[in-house]
């Protein structure tokens, strides 16, 4: 009788500790799925906010045609990439990133515009949300790191492996060129 009591001791204790890992991998899902949806809300703000950026530029710089075009075809494909797409949404950011500082040193050209109230503010506007989307990827990539190593921890690689439990990837800039900061003085 004692045996088998033991026996139901150490089923009931593997079957709770598998219950708290699949709890533990659920909740770091959620985290990283918290994060995503963190960035995506913060790059929507900034998709926005470039026409408003575009058309104030153009009516200084009308000439500059290509430029503007650059940045408009740039921020469309950074929209139109899917939701979940992480490593693509990361790479097309990264030509809106490198578009935009073309756009800003386009700008130094123009003493007019860079005195215009509303390009400072727009401007200021870009930088406050540029500071909040790597806020935000720092979470994501937080939150992914931590699933991503419960994920391929033992014993909880057992458990994430049995209910499809997968690495995240994380939101970084690829191409180390875009790395570099643009270089634009107001």
């Amino acid at each position: 009788m004692t045996a088998l009591l033991s026996i139901l001791a150490v089923i009931v204790i593997a079957v709770l500790y598998v219950i708290f890992l699949y709890n533990a991998l659920v909740r770091a899902r959620q985290m990283t799925r918290e994060g995503w949806s963190g960035i995506d809300v913060q790059l929507k703000r900034r998709a926005d906010l470039i026409p408003n950026l575009i058309e104030t530029v153009k009516g200084y710089a009308a000439h500059e045609r290509q430029t503007f075009d650059a940045v408009v075809a740039a921020r469309n494909a950074a929209v139109s990439v899917a939701p979940e797409d992480v490593e693509g949404r990361a790479k097309a950011e990264g030509v809106l990133n490198q578009a935009i500082g073309r756009l800003f040193a386009l700008a130094e050209a123009y003493p007019d515009l860079k005195a215009s109230e509303n390009f400072r503010d727009l401007q200021g506007s870009l930088s406050t949300l540029e500071q909040e989307i790597q806020m935000a990827r720092r979470y994501y990539n937080g939150a992914a790191r931590d699933l991503n190593v419960k994920v391929e921890s033992f014993p909880s690689n057992l458990v994430a492996g049995r209910f499809g439990f997968a690495q995240q990837p994380y939101f970084e800039i690829e191409d180390a060129a875009d790395r570099a900061v643009p270089s634009a003085k107001f």
